[in-house]
């Protein structure tokens, strides 16, 4: 007697938490590739970030959404916007927390969008490598408190602690339902949306301050050349002239950097050699003007 194959099955999940609680991280330690960009700068994703994971019997389409705050631009509305409506779309949420910082307001604000969702959220507590057992019992019981949770998961996303079985659990809340992408691949975004993120990345790794909010890049021209290098080329958005001269840096030091770093992810990605020209232009108070937002690949859709 045959033994019945398991159901396939499959579903979206958001991941959700305050700003810089390492959504990206575990996106991106789930995945198994860099689809989400990294930084310790808050609200670093802007966009709900589609990774993809496969196994024989599942498929998970993850959305790391931008970190919820208080919105203070167009930019950061859409940002909310985003994250917001993702909690309707999904089949479970992920709430990321971040042990090492403790309960803080913007957990409780979290909390009170969940309370009214019939989604299951299962809460995942981060950066268990920095504390010691025992002070994660206090810090459970301090969220059930507040809310009921469908799971109860500690990990670390940056060693990828536990991570297998969050995945295992997760994969329990899934309908049975088709495999909606390749087996290979690992994210929905055009691959010149994840090379501007890659790009951006590098300059809020090397700028602070003001500046990494008030950047913003742009695939303007990618085509393989005749020698099978791929020519990439982008431009990176300020906000003000003073801007400009640090993203360049002295002697265009600085620019360089970041084109340095960012065509090794590039080339990564792509799996092919890459030459990569950067421009930087001053738009100012982009981030409040709908027809740049749009351009760019921020929509209220």
């Amino acid at each position: 007697m045959t033994q019945s194959k398991k159901p396939f099955r499959s579903g979206f999940v958001a991941i959700i938490g305050r700003p810089n609680v390492g959504k990206s991280t575990l996106m991106n330690q789930m995945i198994g590739q860099k689809v989400a960009i990294m930084s310790d700068k808050p609200q670093t994703t802007r966009n709900k970030i589609h990774g993809v994971y496969t196994t024989e019997n599942a498929q998970i389409v993850f959305l790391d959404t931008p970190g919820i705050h208080k919105a203070n631009s167009k930019l950061g509305d859409y940002m909310m916007k985003s994250a917001h409506s993702t909690l309707s779309e999904v089949d479970a949420v992920l709430f990321l927390i971040d042990v090492v910082e403790g309960m803080g307001g913007g957990d409780r604000y979290i909390i009170s969008q969940l309370k009214d969702i019939k989604t299951p959220v299962i809460l995942v507590m981060n950066k268990i490598d920095q504390v010691q057992p025992e002070a994660l019992l206090p810090i459970i019981t301090q969220y059930k408190d507040l809310m009921s949770f469908a799971e109860i998961v500690p990990i670390s996303a940056i060693n990828g602690n536990n991570v297998s079985t969050l995945l295992e659990q997760i994969t329990k809340y899934l309908p049975e339902g088709p495999q909606y992408y390749p087996a290979d691949q690992i994210t929905d975004h055009p691959e010149q949306f994840v090379i501007a993120e890659l790009i951006r990345e590098k300059i809020l790794h090397l700028t602070r301050e003001e500046v990494p909010h008030s950047i913003a890049v742009q695939i303007e021209d990618m085509r393989v050349q005749e020698n099978g290098v791929v020519y990439i080329g982008a431009v990176i958005f300020v906000e003000r002239d003073s801007q400009k001269g640090i993203i360049i840096g002295k002697k265009g030091a600085l620019l360089k950097e970041v084109g340095q770093l960012a065509r090794k992810d590039v080339e990564t990605l792509l799996g092919s050699k890459t030459f990569l020209e950067l421009w930087v232009k001053v738009k100012k108070d982009w981030r409040n003007q709908d027809r740049l937002l749009h351009e760019l690949g921020y929509r209220n859709d």
